[in-house]
């Protein structure tokens, strides 16, 4: 096997709409080429939360990687969101995502866990099972260590150093956990891809990491592969620089009441970048109204992140 190469930027799409509600393949194709434009951006994962993955039918997940797929053309593995409750289910998932032609699996935890929390063995069986079924790479997600659905330390180790795990994506938001278990994460595994997801505050994690995977990476794609550069420089006063400039958008989408707020933000992004029309989510999402709408296109502006006229001109 050949690991995905992400050492770099993979954004996590957002799906687009038609206005009435069923998925824009159009809209979509044009997100994922104007993404895979730039030169940083090493994959794109769909179907997670920003993707709103869980509120389409398993036909049109499946349809819209169809979509992704030819969009790309080659130019980058698409990786598929696999949130399937049961380990017979998620590995049966993923086996079609497989088919459809993703390359990739971003493995959610059961969602019975957020609450419950997991038995030891269970997440390390869920990945052997849906490497096992389908051949897909896994990235090991490692939820906030707020949720009974973070993984300890010698679970994440255990996963980190099965058969088919190629990257991890760690939004575990406790510093303390960060410092100590990264460093044990790339002692286990030395090949082990690293990526921030922390979206609302990037800047302490850029030093640690391969790359970033994130929602964030729709709106500013340009200045996350700038930020991403930093890190890896160790160029702590330019990190800073690109941290403090993004900062109003950060806030604007991120430090909302929700992070699921963040997926109706980055659609209001993308409208203002010029990428979309509109920005139609699907329930249980809500409009963030006429006001929310106006302070998110004003801290765009504030960061001198404007419409992307290259793609327009070339329609």
């Amino acid at each position: 096997m050949q690991p995905m190469d992400m050492r770099g930027l993979s954004p996590a799409p957002v799906t687009a709409f038609t206005r009435d509600g069923e998925i824009d393949h159009k809209a979509n194709a044009k997100l994922a080429k104007w993404l895979v434009s730039m030169e940083g951006v090493k994959s794109l994962v769909i179907l997670g939360h920003a993707g709103e993955g869980t509120f389409l039918t398993e036909e049109e997940r499946l349809a819209l990687i169809h979509t992704y797929v030819e969009a790309v053309d080659g130019a980058v593995p698409i990786i598929a969101g696999i949130t399937g409750e049961g380990t017979k289910v998620a590995a049966e998932e993923a086996r079609k995502c497989k088919a459809a032609g993703a390359t990739g699996a971003l493995v959610y935890p059961n969602h019975g866990w957020l609450r419950f929390g997991f038995q030891k063995g269970a997440p390390q069986d869920r990945y052997k099972a849906i490497w096992q079924e389908s051949g897909l790479q896994c990235i090991l997600f490692q939820y906030p260590d707020a949720t009974k659905a973070s993984y300890d330390l010698d679970t994440q180790l255990a996963i980190a150093t099965q058969e088919g795990v190629v990257a991890t994506k760690n939004g575990v938001r406790n510093m303390k956990r960060w410092y100590v278990e990264i460093p044990e994460l790339k002692k286990a595994n030395p090949k082990l891809q690293v990526l921030s997801c922390h979206d609302e505050w990037l800047l302490p994690t850029m030093f640690d990491v391969d790359g970033l995977l994130v929602g964030y990476g729709n709106i500013a794609p340009e200045l996350l592969i700038d930020l991403i550069k930093a890190g890896k420089a160790q160029d702590y006063p330019e990190a800073r620089k690109i941290f403090e400039r993004l900062l109003p958008v950060t806030r604007a989408v991120y430090h909302r009441g929700s992070h699921m707020e963040g997926t109706v933000a980055l659609k209001l992004g993308l409208v203002h970048r010029g990428i979309l029309d509109h920005a139609t989510i699907r329930e249980p999402l809500k409009s963030l109204g006429e006001k929310a709408e106006a302070e998110i296109f004003a801290a765009f502006d504030a960061a001198g992140i404007g419409r992307v006229d290259r793609l327009l001109a070339a329609e």
